[in-house]
């Protein structure tokens, strides 16, 4: 089937139910001649007599009934599902993928999802986390969370967190045995548990003070992927954890770890939501936007 046939498929449909052509010509606004043109060469390109035609009414052939008992149904489904996607155009509805930090999904969305998917409960929400930097347009997804700087400059970014700090801690237990690191330099000579991004390269400690950045190639016994395994290991006494403040600020306050190099831990971009365009914004990534908008 070539594509001139799916419109005029359309044409025979009408012209069968009005049983004229000109009855079709004013249902579909177009001149009773583009009518009979469309009709005459759908039957040159099928082989088929599709109407019966006389001066006073135009009726289906046997093979255009047998052609309209499944044409009809299948143009009543298009037209039902146009109907469907022009009603929800409104409002928010439908699938949204989103893919995020498993950081971002714990500590900034899965808290709020019951009241999100209340608000809007014809949302399909489906989240991937995971650490790896995905390209949203390449991968399909509607939009991101990922720290500010690590966002690209031709993406839209919204607020959906509060600036983040890191912290450089260990247990009581490890201290026993090791002095505490006055100087990013002397995490070298300390056993470190290093992280191992998704993507398999190991993070070097980005350590900052009133603008000094040092960067820092750690060495220890552990490697992990994950934030809350690795902060299971700092509590066991494994060694010193670089960790997000906002994961071990109970712990620090209840003794379990002690927190070292505080003021070369300043702050810096928390979370952000980022999409490619504002242009034709989906109904349901408006309102994902607007519900998980950081409010200072």
């Amino acid at each position: 089937m070539n594509r001139n046939q799916l419109s005029q498929l359309a044409v025979f449909a009408a012209v069968a139910e009005a049983g004229s052509f000109r009855g079709a010509a004013r249902e579909l606004n177009i001149a009773p001649s583009a009518i009979s043109h469309a009709i005459t060469s759908l039957e040159a390109g099928l082989g088929l007599r599709l109407l019966s035609r006389t001066t006073r009414s135009v009726a289906p052939t046997e093979e255009g009934r047998r052609l309209l008992d499944t044409l009809a149904p299948a143009l009543g489904d298009i037209g039902a599902t146009l109907d469907s996607l022009a009603e929800q155009a409104g409002r928010p509805a439908g699938p949204l993928r989103v893919t995020m930090t498993r950081l971002a999904a714990e500590d900034l969305i899965v808290p709020r999802l019951g009241e999100f998917l209340r608000l809007y409960p014809e949302i399909e929400l489906d989240i991937t986390a995971d650490d790896r930097f995905e390209d949203i347009v390449a991968g399909g997804y509607d939009a991101g969370l990922r720290l500010g700087e690590h966002l690209e400059a031709d993406m839209i970014a919204v607020r959906a967190g509060p600036p983040l700090s890191g912290a450089v801690v260990a247990s009581p237990r490890y201290f026993e045995d090791h002095p505490v690191p006055l100087h990013p330099h002397d995490l070298l000579t300390h056993r470190c548990i290093r992280r191992r991004f998704a993507s398999g390269r190991i993070y070097r400690w980005e350590l900052e003070r009133q603008g000094k950045l040092v960067v820092v190639d750690v060495r220890g016994p552990l490697i992990l992927s994950d934030q809350t395994l690795i902060r299971a290991a700092a509590l066991d006494g494994v060694g010193l954890a670089y960790i997000f403040d906002e994961r071990i600020r109970d712990d620090v306050r209840q003794g379990r770890l002690i927190r070292v190099l505080e003021d070369w831990c300043d702050p810096f971009d928390g979370f952000y939501i980022y999409y490619p365009s504002r242009q034709q914004m989906r109904p349901a990534l408006r309102a994902f936007v607007d519900f998980f908008r950081h409010k200072a």
